[in-house]
């Protein structure tokens, strides 16, 4: 076997359908749209969730509740999680993505009081539970908020 010989398994290359290339292509003419008509049209077709005129299912279907447009992504961490890092060591958003713990900044993190700390942190973040804040302190760490 050399490179010379080499080609893709049968069925996992497929070529790509050129419309418009004439009648032998067997997608000329209309190429492949149709008649006439919206989706005949070039630039022509509706938008997501259109029912060409019939009241949309977004719209049929009653409405409940009530969902704040303004509302803040806080990014929710526990302290059980702080014991990977090492005594002394100060933690701040960029750690806490760097290592995992959180995915994304969101509006602001906050850490939560689940779970026990026996050694000092530094943490740098925007918000601390009550409870957060007095296990934290009492192992000796400290606390700045950063807003």
């Amino acid at each position: 076997m050399n490179l010379g010989n080499l080609k893709p398994p049968d069925g996992s290359r497929k070529k790509r359908k050129r419309v418009g290339r004439g009648g032998g292509s067997g997608h000329g003419g209309t190429s492949c749209r149709g008649a006439k008509g919206q989706n005949a049209r070039s630039g022509g077709g509706v938008r997501p969730g259109f029912e060409g005129g019939q009241m949309p299912l977004t719209r049929r279907l009653p409405k409940r509740g009530f969902r704040n447009h303004f509302r803040k992504d806080i990014v929710i961490l526990n302290i059980e999680k702080l014991k990977i890092f090492s005594e002394g060591s100060v933690i701040d958003k960029d750690t806490l993505i760097s290592k995992g713990l959180i995915k994304r900044q969101g509006d602001g993190i906050k850490v939560l009081g689940k779970g026990d700390i026996d050694y000092p942190l530094t943490l740098k973040v925007d918000m601390v539970s009550r409870s957060a804040r007095v296990k934290i302190e009492a192992a000796g760490g400290q606390i700045i908020e950063v807003i």
